[in-house]
């Protein structure tokens, strides 16, 4: 899929990644910043600001007309962690320049006013707007908010919290509520500066062609900048294994409770490698037909969903579970015991083939999504590794049991979090 890359300028990179699906074109910028503790909340929020308003655009309405007059384009926002770095994202969706009337460039136009919302922000003597300020605060506060309600997300969020305590990566992703609320206009002003002028950037347009000249505004508006000190992603550090295993308990008034378990693993980036532990990972508790599925969830009844998932540019496994109070040392105990079965190869050939066509699937399904297909080379260009998902299929076909197996044997077990109901203390 990824047609071409083009520089523009130092640790900036623009990338065409051509597909005929869609009858529309995506374009995104991706910057990464190193997490730091005192500045997340404030590189959080810059996304969500900077698609509101800008110099040229100073209000919503002025901004929605705009997007309506490109044919009702659409704008997004979001703030990722991926490694040690945050991601933050804002992109335009737009429909293709051929079904355009009168031959109108609504790709160049788009491109243009994305580059008008990133470079030109709405701000004055040093600092964006009170009220803009304001507004992204307080959402982003209901959003932090949002994620402690929705307990599933918010005992993940804490089993990362104690894994990585002494860790950039246990910094949550958009800070916390007292970081947010510390913001000034002067503050985020300042993000934003050190956004355009040191973050790493990566350029996505998804789309049947490029138009012609597509990039040259964002590297003309980018020679601008001092860009001399942006920094070049780097591999993350890894999850280093404990001696023994920490145990977090915390009690909440909640009636099903949450078991999370946090293991570390020995991930190599090599894609051959990466692809044995995602086979792995997803037989040892990926779908229906997954060890811990079939026997933690539905012979034992021992919990309500069980299912692992992996961060393989931190090493890291996590099982997540729903369990009843009185049934949570059982469950703990039977998820290791089905992580010991994958170590000594006793998976059946069902299982293993299952994962294997259900992950190829599940890749070959990118191509129907441009934000999904977005979402795979903005990540893949911070590793300098551009595999198309159609690649990494290929290698997923090929991973042979042994191979599973070494992977199972270096997972081991690192932090347990267990949200209880209140009744049970």
């Amino acid at each position: 899929m990824l047609e071409n890359s083009v520089p523009l300028g130092n640790s900036a990179n623009g990338y065409f990644i051509k597909t005929d699906r869609f009858k529309t074109t995506y374009i995104s910028y991706n910057f990464y910043l190193p997490i730091e503790k005192e500045k997340a909340a404030g590189f959080a929020l810059l996304p969500f600001i900077l698609t509101t308003c800008s110099k040229e655009y100073p209000d919503f309405s002025k901004l929605n007309f705009k997007l309506n007059k490109l044919y009702s384009a659409s704008l997004s926002a979001s703030a990722e962690k991926v490694g040690d770095y945050q991601l933050l994202k804002i992109g335009i969706s737009v429909i293709d320049d051929k079904y355009a009337l009168d031959g109108e460039e609504l790709i160049l136009k788009s491109a243009k006013l994305l580059n008008s919302l990133v470079f030109e922000p709405l701000a004055e003597n040093g600092a964006f707007y009170t009220t803009d300020v304001e507004r992204e605060k307080r959402k982003a506060i209901e959003h932090i908010r949002g994620e402690i309600a929705e307990k599933r997300l918010y005992a993940r969020r804490r089993l990362i919290e104690e894994m990585f305590k002494d860790d950039v990566y246990g910094i949550p992703k958009c800070g916390t509520e007292e970081q947010v609320a510390k913001i000034t206009p002067e503050s985020l002003f300042s993000a934003w500066q050190e956004m355009i002028s040191r973050a790493a950037l990566s350029v996505n347009v998804i789309s049947s062609s490029l138009p012609q000249n597509v990039f040259d505004d964002v590297k003309s508006r980018l020679s601008l900048i001092d860009r001399s000190n942006a920094i070049t992603v780097k591999t993350s550090s890894p999850t280093r294994p404990l001696y023994a295993a920490k145990r977090v308990k915390e009690y909440m008034d909640i009636t099903q409770g949450k078991l999370v378990m946090g293991f570390s693993a020995d991930i190599d980036e090599n894609e051959k490698a990466s692809a044995a532990f995602t086979v792995m990972c997803d037989i040892f508790g990926g779908g229906p037909y997954s060890r811990l599925f079939t026997n933690v969830r539905e012979k034992q009844s021992l919990c309500y969903y069980c299912s692992s998932s992996v961060e393989k540019r931190k090493g890291y496994l996590i099982v997540d579970s729903g369990v009843e109070a009185k049934n949570a040392k059982k469950a703990e105990s039977e998820i290791l015991r089905q992580l010991e079965i994958m170590k000594n190869g006793n998976f059946t050939d069902f299982e293993f083939e299952s994962s294997k066509i259900s992950i190829i699937n599940a890749l070959n399904g990118y191509g129907d999504h441009q934000e999904a297909i977005d979402a795979w080379y903005t990540v893949k260009s911070s590793s300098k590794n551009m595999i198309s998902p159609e690649d990494y299929a290929i290698q997923i076909s090929k991973v042979d049991r042994q191979s599973v197996i070494n992977a199972a044997k270096t997972v081991k077990l690192h932090t347990v979090f267990n949200l209880c109901p209140k009744e049970v203390k």
